[in-house]
């Protein structure tokens, strides 16, 4: 069954690759055809592709010689004899590195915590998955306390020898970089034990904080029960709020070098820790940008969430390997959002971030622009820091999550405004890119609309004057052909060439409505444009629709 199922898929990418060979063929045929000064082809390939995603490409591969010749010439330099670290197997901190407490769940209401005793596994001193046990819960902590007790010496850094990791100097060395990971949740029972055991196949329970921003069902008692640290907050400050809340709480900046930021619905690849941390060892970079991957598990979706997923799976495709990537490269760094999702972010700089600023709807455009503002450090990303997200299940959903994300850009820029740097300079045609494309695709959506009705209805509105004079007019121009080949078939050979890299020859059908949901985008990205303005949030959140997805 394997064998076929194997076959089948480099079949279908054979067939993908084909296809996708075939319209690059016709199309290029068909623009050289009706070439000439008043061919609207370089304005539809524009509309199609982008010119920031084409430049940005361009650096993209400047970037990956430059770093396959940093990693030739660091493969070829002597490695100096390793310093003592205190990192134990499989990246895990080794248990002698220093006094642990056990896993805390705590309270808070209007900014005061009341402590209550260790819950879940911890407690008992059960072992993470693949880890050492946890300590007894009274060894270092006394349940009674009015305040929750601080982490102590996290492995590998931390607080060893008198210093801490907010102590403002930058570690070099990968394995001594400690990490605290820190889920904020709101009414995510579905998902919540599955993001927790994906983090703790890579870290320590101690070092896992969860805060439940006032969660109704039992997301606080699922994450108690897996042994990590809980902090319930009895009021909805939102994700922003929440996160501010969990790094004073536990007093985090003061006791890592570093803050992993994971959403509820977030599941780590293997490789994710290391990658980062190596990154981290940078010490010109602040903050670490997570590499999304689409879930794609069809068989537990209905087809509009399969759609959703295969749309956003090329959105992310596109924009991390084609823009993303030449943006984060270290003689650029101008990348506009470091993902929620999944990010890390130095501790020093966390602390000179105002991480939940008054009236914005999300937190991670004004975080990233914090970075840029305050030239805090570089903004790095790779490959080899995956993390897999579920992406809505319904149209509203996705309509729900698309505007929040765009109004919280709008918000940001309008909160920061402008200041002379490389980043806005790029940030200035990336929005005047977004723009001008989203009103011209609405336009050429209203125009193939106007082309297509008279063939539909058998020339019948032709008889209307107005109509007629207006078809004629602008069918003269721009045709319906003209519109379908320059517009739709360059966006479908994006996707035939992400079927073939993905393998996955449902991609050909779901393709055939990407264009639409281009238009969703456009429009959601004009509609919020003037509401940065008028709306206002006190950062409180509703969580969409989560399914507990089958392994």
């Amino acid at each position: 069954m394997r064998t076929a199922r194997f076959i089948g898929s480099w079949l279908a990418a054979a067939i993908a690759l084909a296809l996708a060979v075939t319209l690059f063929v016709q199309w290029i045929g068909f623009v050289l055809d009706s070439g000439g000064a008043n061919s609207p082809m370089p304005l539809l390939l524009v509309v199609a592709f982008g010119a920031n995603l084409l430049a940005w490409s361009v650096v993209g591969l400047v970037r990956l010689g430059d770093d396959s010749v940093r990693a030739l010439i660091s493969r070829r330099t002597p490695a100096r004899a390793p310093a003592h670290s205190a990192r134990g197997g499989g990246g895990r901190p080794a248990e002698g590195a220093g006094a642990r407490r056990a896993p805390v769940r705590a309270h808070a209401a209007a900014g005061a915590a009341a402590l209550h005793g260790a819950g879940g596994a911890g407690a008992a001193g059960i072992a993470a998955p693949g880890g050492p046990a946890d300590p007894p819960a009274d060894a270092y902590a006394d349940p009674t306390a009015d305040t929750a007790p601080l982490p102590l010496a996290p492995s590998g850094g931390g607080n060893a020898g008198g210093t801490g990791g907010g102590a403002g100097r930058r570690r070099t060395d990968p394995d001594q970089i400690s990490l605290a990971v820190v889920i904020p949740a709101h009414n995510e029972e579905p998902v919540i034990d599955s993001a927790i055991t994906s983090a703790l196949r890579l870290f320590n329970r101690w070092d896992i904080y969860v805060v439940s921003d006032s969660s109704h069902d039992a997301t606080a008692d699922i994450a108690a029960e897996t042994g990590v640290n809980v902090l319930e907050l009895l009021t909805n400050r939102g994700k922003a709020g929440a996160i501010e809340a969990v790094i004073e709480e536990f007093e985090l900046t003061e006791n890592y070098d570093g803050v992993v930021i994971l959403d509820a619905d977030t599941e780590l690849d293997a490789g994710y820790v290391a990658g980062a941390r190596r990154q981290l060892s940078d010490p010109t970079v602040a903050a670490v940008a997570g590499f999304v991957v689409a879930e794609w598990k069809p068989k537990q979706r209905t087809v509009i969430g399969r759609l959703v997923s295969a749309y956003r799976d090329r959105l992310y495709w596109l924009l991390q390997y084609l823009l993303r990537y030449g943006q984060t490269w270290r003689h650029t760094s101008v990348a506009p959002i470091v993902p929620g999702f999944a990010s890390v972010y130095r501790s020093g700089v966390l602390r000179q971030i105002d991480i939940n600023p008054k009236g914005l709807v999300i937190e991670d455009y004004n975080m990233t622009f914090e970075v840029h503002h305050k030239r805090l450090g570089r903004i790095s990303m790779s490959p080899d820091t995956r993390a897999y997200c579920q992406d809505p299940f319904t149209l509203g959903d996705y309509v729900k999550q698309v505007r929040r994300w765009t109004l919280g850009f709008w918000q940001t820029v309008r909160r920061h405004g402008v200041w002379p740097s490389l980043f806005w300079f790029s940030l200035f045609f990336y929005i005047l890119e977004v723009v001008v494309v989203s009103v011209l695709l609405l336009a050429t959506l209203a125009i193939g609309a106007l082309a297509v009705l008279p063939p539909l209805t058998g020339g019948a509105v032709l008889e209307l004057d107005a109509y007629a004079a207006a078809y004629t007019a602008v069918t003269a121009v721009l045709p319906l052909t003209t519109i379908a080949v320059g517009l739709f078939v360059p966006d479908y050979i994006l996707t035939c060439v992400l079927a073939t890299a993905r393998r996955r020859p449902s991609y050909l059908v779901y393709g055939l409505f990407f264009l639409p949901m281009r238009v969703i985008d456009s429009y959601l990205t004009l509609r919020t444009l003037p509401m940065a303005w008028t709306a206002k949030s006190d950062g409180r959140w509703k969580s969409p629709t989560r399914v507990a997805l089958k392994k």
